[in-house]
C-alpha cells in the first residue's frame, strides 16, 4: 500500500450512439488498485470481456496485495505479479472466447494503476491510457498499443494526419484475442498533488489534450465535477463510442500517526 493520501472517482457513460456499454471499471482503494478495460466483440461480448477482466484481476489483485506481515512488494515483484495475473485473466477470456459461439471474437483493452509505496505502476494493453497531470501540464504515460501509433512511429503518418484517420480502433494488443500476451509495465515517482486520469478511447478520440489538461487545470479540487464534465465533452463532440474515467488525486503524504482510518477518512471525503 502506498503512504500517499488520495482521492478518487469514477463515471462510465455509453455515448449517444451505442445502445450498450461495453467499458468495465474496477476500484479497489484499500489496496491501491484501479482497473480500466474496453471490450470489443459480437453482440454484448465486448461486456462480456471487459467485465471478465475488471473483476477477476481486482478480486486476486486485493488478495495479492493485502498487507502481510508488513512486508512489501519489489517492483520485479509487482511486475511480475501483474503479468501472472493478466496472463491468468487473458487464459479464462480466451477460452471464453473460443469455447462458446456467443463470444467468439471477443476481447477488451485493459489499464491499469496501482498506488503501492512512493511509485505508481501503471500496466496497459491496448489503446486506453493513463494520463498524469503533474504541475498542471498534462503527460500521456502509456502508448496506444495499435495501427495508428505504429504508422506514427513508423513515419507514415503525422500525429496531425493521424487525427483524421479512420483506424484509430485498431488494436495491436488486447486481452482475450490471442493465447498469450505481452503487457506493458512502467513504474512512476508520486508527487502531491499528481492528478493521474485513466480512460477509455471514448474520451481521449473525441476530446483533445488540451481540452482534457484544461478541464483538470480548471477542476482539480473537484474530481467528480471534472470526471463529469470529461463525459459531457466527450458526449457533446459526438459520443460515437463508450467513454470512461477514473481520477486519482495524491492529496498528502500520510504522517507515521496515520494509519488505515485516516486513509479511508480521505478517501471518503
Amino acid at each position: 500500500m502506498s503512504p500517499f493520501l488520495f482521492n478518487f472517482t469514477s463515471l462510465s457513460h455509453p455515448g449517444i450512439v451505442r445502445a450498450h456499454n461495453e467499458d468495465s471499471l474496477a476500484l479497489v482503494p484499500e489496496v491501491g488498485v484501479f482497473v480500466l478495460a474496453d471490450g470489443m466483440g459480437g453482440y454484448k461480448a465486448g461486456e462480456v470481456a471487459s467485465g471478465m477482466a475488471t473483476a477477476l484481476l481486482s478480486t486476486e489483485l486485493k488478495q495479492d496485495l493485502q498487507p502481510k506481515e508488513q512486508t512489501r512488494l519489489s517492483k520485479q515483484q509487482l511486475h511480475q505479479l501483474l503479468e501472472n495475473r493478466v496472463a491468468q485473466a487473458n487464459q479464462i477470456i480466451y477460452n471464453a472466447a473460443t469455447q462458446q459461439s456467443q463470444y467468439q471474437g471477443m476481447g477488451t483493452t485493459l489499464v491499469m494503476l496501482l498506488l503501492q509505496g512512493e511509485h505508481v505502476t501503471v500496466a496497459h494493453l491496448g489503446d486506453s491510457r493513463c494520463y498524469r497531470l503533474r504541475a498542471e501540464v498534462l503527460e500521456q504515460l502509456t502508448r496506444d498499443h495499435s495501427l495508428l501509433q505504429e504508422q506514427i512511429d513508423a513515419g507514415l503518418l503525422s500525429p496531425e494526419m493521424a487525427k483524421l484517420s479512420n483506424n484509430k480502433n485498431l488494436v495491436t494488443r488486447a486481452l482475450g484475442v490471442e493465447p498469450e500476451i505481452t503487457l506493458e509495465v512502467q513504474d512512476y515517482s508520486i508527487s502531491v498533488g499528481d492528478i493521474y486520469l485513466l480512460c477509455s478511447d471514448g474520451l481521449s478520440d473525441m476530446v483533445p489534450d488540451e481540452q482534457i489538461e484544461l478541464t483538470l487545470r480548471a477542476l482539480s479540487n473537484n474530481l467528480e465535477l471534472a470526471a463529469q464534465m470529461l463525459v459531457q465533452m466527450a458526449n457533446e463532440s459526438g459520443g460515437r463510442d463508450n467513454v470512461s474515467v477514473i481520477l486519482i488525486k495524491i492529496e498528502s503524504k500520510a504522517s507515521s500517526s496515520q494509519g488505515v482510518l485516516a486513509r479511508f477518512a480521505n478517501w471518503l471525503k
